[in-house]
């Protein structure tokens, strides 16, 4: 796999990596504690036998296991950027198990495998010694993805729901990545457009009935599952009439435009997003005429089922159990 981005190397012989060494500018490289695990303390023995374990006693899809260094200027970026994402960031929480290894170290890791060696040899073997580089582990230990220099914050993003919603059992991760790129913007910022979205204001006031349900779309820029979701639409005309046939608004997940609840109360996009729980885009909640919310939909993998959704819907709200919403665990 082609890399993105220039990665920073370990000291070698050759002088296309002393050219790349000297890319490398003084930048410190942080750790948000966010993100940050024991695993990067130093300890004597970092055991990713361990790690995997608690990712599979957790819920969670796997090890994220991220390679840098310091006086690495990509790696900084990759934290300053790509990590400062709040999606990106709620995705590793809910997901992941994540350790950061410096690959100048001799700290000793005990690998999936078992085998207990340096990190600086184990990133060697496992050709992760050009840095920022992250291996993938689903929790049976297995690679599942190797990422090897800086991707930007869009296909970073891809990865992590390219691994998470096991995408990796079906197709190769360019595949899949390119399966965004008929998105319909002018902009990377802009959101995809569609005939059935209903423009401002934006007034969901449902304290007196309304005639026809309520989804809302709330999606963000330069967004790879966002792309995909409205991939998935735009192939399938019937998916199309049932938007349609309801009152169907995009936000803008971080936007600050004015809107009025169901409930009435006079909000913000940004605002009704996060009271809402929706950390991450694209998500589409589903409300009843009375302003009641149904269903919601946050996960790639439940694209496919739009249908047998907007089916139930529009067949009356006692079609669904209102007490177990669809959630990202």
């Amino acid at each position: 796999m082609s890399d993105l981005g220039q990665p920073c190397g370990l000291q070698r012989t050759s002088w296309g990596v002393f050219i790349w060494l000297a890319l490398c500018v003084l930048l410190p490289m942080p750790a948000p504690a966010s993100l940050s695990t024991p695993a990067a303390s130093g300890r004597e023995l970092i055991d990713l036998g361990a790690e995997l374990s608690a990712a599979a006693a957790t819920g969670k899809r796997g090890l994220a296991v991220y390679f840098g260094q310091t006086d690495c200027a990509y790696c900084e970026r990759f934290h300053s950027v790509n990590l400062a994402d709040p999606d990106i960031a709620a995705l590793i929480r809910s997901y992941f198990i994540w350790v950061s290894l410096d690959i100048q170290s001799e700290t000793l890791v005990r690998t999936p495998a078992g085998e207990v060696l340096s990190t600086r040899l184990w990133a060697e073997r496992e050709q992760s010694d050009f840095t920022p580089s992250l291996l993938f582990f689903d929790t049976y230990g297995r690679t599942v993805l190797r990422l090897r220099g800086y991707y930007p914050p869009y296909q970073f993003r891809a990865a992590l729901d390219y691994v998470s919603e096991g995408f990796y059992q079906r197709e190769p991760f360019a595949t899949y990545l390119a399966r965004g790129d008929d998105r319909l913007v002018f902009d990377e910022t802009d959101l995809n457009p569609e005939p059935f979205f209903s423009p401002p204001p934006y007034i969901f006031d449902r304290r007196q009935p309304a005639e026809r349900p309520l989804a809302v779309f709330f999606e963000r820029g330069d967004c790879h599952p966002c792309d995909l979701l409205h991939s998935e639409i735009r192939n399938r005309p019937d998916l199309q009439r049932r938007f349609a046939q309801l009152d169907t608004v995009q936000l803008d997940l971080r936007a600050d435009s004015p809107l009025i609840a169901p409930d009435g109360r006079r909000l913000r996009a940004r605002a009704w997003a996060a009271e809402l729980g929706i950390e991450y885009a694209p998500a589409i909640v589903f409300f009843d005429k009375k302003g009641r919310e149904l269903v919601r939909v946050t996960s790639v993998g439940e694209f496919g089922q739009l249908d047998k959704m907007l089916a139930r819907l529009q067949a009356g709200s006692s079609a669904w159990n209102t007490g177990a919403l669809r959630q990202h665990p």
